[in-house]
């Protein structure tokens, strides 16, 4: 039996990648679930492998950048199961572009599901889980809301705005009953940049395969469900801050040491 026996978590990006896996180690620990994502093909076949392992899980497709969807969510999760104990706002997506060139429309998109998604779920959640005996709120930021690179202006935005936000809402809430960690993974084997929107300029070029490739087989060093097991581990000894990664732990220390200096690993040049 698991260490959270009958307690309720909800997922938000458990269609696949992390959201699948947080889902699969949840149920192993005992939890109910509730899973969100607006890929309803991807969230169906999470409910799958859950219920073949004898776990429980509602689902419900919601795009985390509607208040009225994760509002409605939440209500549905406390009404089918009396109660919320975790929430975990995974849900995340990228765009590969520069300040320059990066459109309104696609910063716009991406903040509304990395940060305003985190939001939306903190809040909405955050009566429920006053609720509970004991109750968990995780955001998932990353290495890139402790570093910033070329081409991620926008993703390293959101991220470092989940980190400021999450912080702050820890200090709010530390004499609670309600743990509140942020999660920087490092490069992590999900589909994530596959399904990121890059752009082709002349004289600027995101060669979008070479890119994928480079990230999947070079950068992406630890897999989705390691990824799972340290978040869940850190959860449960209460953790403030998770990292995720080697490579993750590593940038982390080399930007304490190197504040401005690090840009000096991140930095490339354009292709002329």
């Amino acid at each position: 039996m698991g260490v959270w026996n009958n307690r309720v978590a909800a997922v938000t990006g458990a269609a696949s990648g992390i959201g699948r896996e947080l889902a699969m180690v949840l149920h192993e620990q005992g939890c109910k679930l509730a899973l969100s994502d607006v890929n309803e093909e991807g969230l169906a076949e999470t409910r799958r492998l859950v219920e073949e392992a004898g776990g429980t899980a509602h689902t419900q497709r919601v795009d985390v950048s509607q208040r009225a969807e994760v509002e409605a969510w939440a209500e549905a999760v406390a009404e089918h199961y009396g109660g919320v104990d975790i929430i975990i706002n995974n849900a995340g997506v990228t765009v590969v572009d520069t300040v320059e060139h990066i459109s309104y429309e696609d910063f716009e998109w991406l903040m509304g599901i990395n940060f305003w998604g985190v939001v939306y779920g903190t809040k909405t959640f955050l009566p429920y889980l006053r609720r509970s005996d004991e109750a968990y709120i995780v955001n998932i930021s990353s290495i890139f809301g402790i570093i910033s690179v070329p081409s991620q202006s926008s993703y390293n935005a959101s991220k470092f705005a989940v980190r400021g936000f999450t912080e702050s809402l820890r200090q709010e809430l530390h004499d609670s009953h309600i743990t509140v960690s942020c999660v920087h993974p490092g490069g992590i084997k999900t589909s994530i940049t596959r399904n990121a929107r890059h752009y082709h300029r002349p004289g600027r070029t995101f060669e979008r395969e070479k890119l994928v490739n480079n990230f999947e087989n070079k950068m992406a060093r630890t897999t989705a469900r390691r990824a799972a097991e340290i978040i869940v581990n850190g959860m449960q000894k209460k953790k403030r801050r998770i990292l995720v990664g080697g490579d993750a732990r590593l940038m982390d220390r080399i930007q304490r040491w190197f504040p401005v200096g690090y840009e000096r690993l991140t930095r490339r040049r354009p292709k002329k």
